[in-house]
């Protein structure tokens, strides 16, 4: 080990040691839906803490064919470290026929939450669309992976 690389690793641990040992970190996964009674072909949404210290460590799609692949967000941040909060948003090019409706799970997201407090979040919907590009009239929810619904 190169004597630069011993000090950064070492700058590093005692940067990081306090706030690890003063927090104890744990993991939760949040599954997202959106309930729409119309097709939905468009979607974003922000997500945040609204009690607690949380990070986002990961971004998966929902279970829809129509959005196939991981959903748009920031992934430099993510994979960075910074992702304190999050804007996450998908679109389908399919027919209005193969779009989904009724209670849709839209993506799940993969939390890395520190500290002792109970963790709150907040998840707003910003657009759901039709095929058309009209906005929907549409509502969001997330269970925890606790089962625990907000």
């Amino acid at each position: 080990m190169t004597r630069s690389f011993r000090w950064v690793v070492l700058f590093f641990m005692f940067s990081t040691s306090q706030t690890v040992a003063d927090s104890p970190l744990r993991f939760a996964n949040v599954d997202v839906f959106i309930d729409s009674v119309e097709p939905l072909a468009a979607w974003q949404l922000e997500f945040s803490a609204s009690a607690g210290v949380m990070q986002v460590v990961g971004v998966e799609s929902g279970d829809s064919k129509a959005f196939d692949g991981a959903p748009y967000y920031d992934r430099e941040a993510v994979a960075q470290g910074r992702a304190d909060h999050i804007v996450v948003a998908d679109f389908s090019l399919e027919d209005e026929s193969e779009l989904p409706s009724g209670r849709i799970l839209v993506t799940t997201l993969h939390l890395m939450l520190s500290g002792d407090d109970v963790p709150g979040f907040d998840t707003r919907l910003i657009v759901a669309t039709s095929y058309q590009g009209k906005r929907l009239d549409a509502e969001i929810s997330i269970e925890i992976s606790d089962g625990r619904e907000q």
